[in-house]
This record gives C-alpha cells, structure tokens and sequence, in this order.
C-alpha cells in the first residue's frame, strides 16, 4: 500500500516509469479479472486497456483513498459490467439477464497460461449469475472487502455477502460434479 501510494505521487507528478510499475503490478490481476467477468480474452485486453487509458487521462486529479488495487479492480467490474450490459442490448434487447458467453478466444497469450483448471473454473464462473460471480471474483480474486464491493454493486452489505456465499456453493456445486462424471 505504501509502495502504490509512493507510485501515485510519481505518477501524479510526470513519471512515466511509475505508470509502468504500477501497469506491470496490477495488469496480470486486472486482466484474469476481466476475463473471468466477460468470458472473452480479446473484449478482457480491450476492458484493461481502457481502465489504464482513463488512468492517465485523469492522474492529475485522482486521489488514492485506499488501496490502489481495489480501485484498478473496480474499475474493470465497472466497464465489464457495462460491456456485459452492451452485449444484452445487441443480441438480447428486452432480455433482463444477461447472456454468458463461452470464450471463443483460444490464442496464446505470452503472459497468460490458460490451463485445463483455469478453463473448468471459468465455465463454472460463467455459469454463476452475473452478480454473483462479480463478488466472488472481487472478493476471492481482488481481495475487496464486502464493504466495498456492496458499495460499487449499490446493495446492502448482507446481500454481497449473501452472494459471495451462495456463488461458492454454486461454484463447488458445479466443480464438483464435473469430477464425477
């Protein structure tokens, strides 16, 4: 926490090599993030790209308050969210859930090793209600307090941990019938 907020200053004040520690930092957990919440690696790059953009068209003004990776990971369930949103309307419009997508991206990513355990935990993922795998992911995956995420998600307290809860049971539900068959 002290290093992101001394990155902050740095940042704030002109360094471009405080960008690229905190880019290097955060980008492999922003990026898993993403790809879990949209189930499609390319609309992921592009949602982590955009979240980074937007941090150095507003450094000036930005004021760390807590932790540094939280915000980053709020930020991507933010414009995921949205995306998720922009999919609904344009192959769905009137539907109130919105469509899980199978990832159709099977390229390699040269920092990112997609395993056979990766893959059965993001087809489980995928198979959660959207706003449950977004808690669990921002819980389990970004370490966000349920404060924090009943805040971005604009629910009780109660309700996100209710969410993270029945999302793991779904999740070890579904894992674990994948292991008897």
């Amino acid at each position: 926490m002290l290093e992101d907020r001394l990155l902050v200053w740095k940042f704030k004040h002109g360094s471009k090599n405080a960008f690229c520690r905190i880019y290097e930092k955060y980008r492999d957990d922003l990026l898993r993030l993403a790809i879990s919440l949209l189930n499609e690696a390319n609309v992921a790059e592009d949602v982590v790209h955009d979240v980074f953009t937007s941090f150095i068209q507003n450094g000036k003004q930005f004021q760390l308050t807590g932790s540094l990776k939280s915000y980053l990971a709020t930020c991507v369930a933010n414009r995921a969210r949205n995306e998720n949103r922009a999919y609904q309307w344009q192959h769905n419009p009137g539907m109130d859930a919105v469509k899980q997508v199978e990832s159709s991206s099977s390229r390699p990513e040269k920092w990112i090793i997609i395993t056979d355990e990766f893959r059965r935990l993001s087809n489980a993922l995928a198979k959660l209600p959207y706003d449950q795998r977004e808690t669990v992911l921002l819980r389990a995956q970004s370490g966000m307090k349920f404060r924090q995420i009943a805040k971005l998600q604009n629910v009780p307290i109660k309700t996100a941990q209710s969410r993270y809860r029945i999302g793991l049971d779904k999740l070890r539900s579904l894992l674990n019938s994948e292991v008897t068959k």
